[in-house]
């Protein structure tokens, strides 16, 4: 069986982004892997962890085009998608591409926006491309959306629907940083300053490559009863109102193939699937008590036997 490429340009985008996301290796690993699956990737938590300064983080080492979306309660969708300007000149209507025509999307605050304008992001999130005055057209390759919310509980917020949500392969959350790395960051430079020097590890036809690379990850017969296991009990079980759907199933193939291919394997064991669970599948579960959404990845992982 065919090795996968090495990782070792990624575990220098690791690196790299540790210096300026400290205390976080496993967030950034988490969402390295999302994007090597093809995912779209929702960090929610509160203001000021660092949830912004990781999507400026990743674009730049990675070496792609990058686009900043602040949302408000008073974006339309143009404002995203982009609009058609009569050009005097030419005699004739000219589109001008809005922000979302960028290899890395920043949705900043994406629940302080109504539903319509975040519903705009639906069709080039799920297919790579938009539809604009009745013309189609693609989004540049890769693209990935890294969207930031704040907690739904705090004011000026819309819930994302079901739908939205259902568009990210992962929703992580960053937390408050450990003693040490807060000490680091209050006796360091400035963020932005350390942000400011990084150079790009690699480029969008090596990332491409990786993609590629990852969905080559060799999946056997029983790790796919598993997945197929941890899905229907979700279905099943009364601890949720609605179970993990078909895309929630093959989000997390993808994010176990992209774990597996980071941990320098060329097949997924259970343990990958596990790793990824929390971020796959947490925001897909609506628990039935609150009781349930403390632990709803490990509930899950300790319902399912191992294959």
């Amino acid at each position: 069986m065919r090795a996968p490429q090495p990782a070792s340009p990624l575990e220098d985008v690791v690196a790299a982004a540790g210096r300026v996301i400290l205390g976080k290796e496993r967030q950034l690993r988490l969402a390295l892997a999302c994007v090597l699956a093809r995912g779209h990737l929702l960090i929610e938590d509160l203001p000021g962890v660092g949830k912004t300064t990781m999507a400026h983080v990743l674009a730049q080492l990675l070496g792609l085009n990058f686009q900043r979306i602040q949302f408000t309660s008073d974006m339309l969708p143009a404002d995203i998608l982009g609009v058609s300007i009569f050009d005097r000149d030419a005699g004739a209507f000219c589109f001008h591409p809005g922000p979302v025509f960028a290899q890395v999307v920043l949705a900043d605050e994406i629940n302080r926006a109504t539903p319509k304008t975040q519903s705009a992001l639906l069709e080039a999130m799920e297919e790579r491309q938009v539809t604009v005055e009745g013309q189609t057209r693609p989004l540049p390759a890769p693209f990935f959306v890294i969207a930031t919310q704040n907690p739904a509980n705090q004011i000026g917020t819309f819930p994302l629907p079901e739908s939205q949500l259902d568009r990210f392969l992962m929703r992580l959350e960053l937390g408050y940083p450990d003693r040490a790395a807060e000490r680091e960051l209050l006796a360091g430079a400035d963020r932005r300053e350390v942000l400011a020097t990084l150079a790009p590890c690699l480029g969008a036809a090596e990332l491409l490559s990786y993609q590629d690379a990852v969905r080559r990850i060799h999946v056997a017969g029983p790790l796919i009863d598993y997945v197929q296991a941890l899905v229907a009990h979700t279905r099943q079980s009364a601890d949720w109102q609605t179970g993990l759907s078909p895309r929630a199933a093959l989000a997390l193939l993808a994010a176990a193939r992209a774990w597996a291919w980071l941990a320098g394997r060329d097949h997924v064991l259970p343990e990958d699937v596990q790793a990824v669970l929390p971020g796959v599948a947490t925001h897909r579960l609506r628990p039935a008590a609150a009781s349930v959404a403390a632990d709803t990845a490990q509930r899950l992982i300790e319902a399912v036997a191992l294959p």
